[in-house]
């Protein structure tokens, strides 16, 4: 069998991600198999237009289900040690950008959400900001743009 990598996710994605596996794997898929049983009770199914859309659902409800279950198999979960004065996965980080601040998380790729200034530790902002300290400034190569990082929470 062959190893399959581990997908580095912090306690508080995972959590999320076990509450949708329980969901769509017990209510939804639950849902969609009804629905496809009354669709296919309705007769002919190759003109039957609710029977393919109810099929095609449940497709894509256990798709994601699998999805999910391969990603929680091969989660690492990733603790962020507070007291650190270095930034590592899960930490919180305030950076100036050339005279902006702002502050983001940095998590793991399953989790990274800009949007919610969550930010992937494989991003290029990520990779450059892991294991600096407060005080330290990087620039991004093939930019000019720096930053120093002010606190580390």
């Amino acid at each position: 069998m062959i190893n399959a990598p581990k997908m580095i996710i912090t306690q508080d994605g995972l959590d999320k991600l076990k509450k949708e596996y329980e969901e769509l794997s017990g209510v939804k898929r639950t849902m969609a198999v009804d629905r496809v049983a009354r669709a296919r009770d309705q007769g002919d199914l190759s003109e039957n237009s609710e029977y393919h859309a109810a099929r095609e659902e449940l497709d894509l409800i256990e798709a994601r289900i699998a999805e999910l279950k391969n990603i929680l198999d091969h989660a690492e979960i990733v603790i962020h040690q507070s007291t650190t004065n270095m930034v590592s996965l899960g930490s919180t980080v305030v950076v100036d950008v050339n005279g902006l601040i702002q502050e983001f998380t940095l998590v793991g790729s399953l989790e990274s959400n800009p949007l919610q200034k969550k930010i992937s530790n494989e991003s290029p902002v990520g990779q450059a900001l892991i294991g600096k300290k407060v005080g330290d400034t990087v620039t991004l190569p093939a930019t000019e743009i720096q930053y120093k990082i002010l606190e580390i929470k």
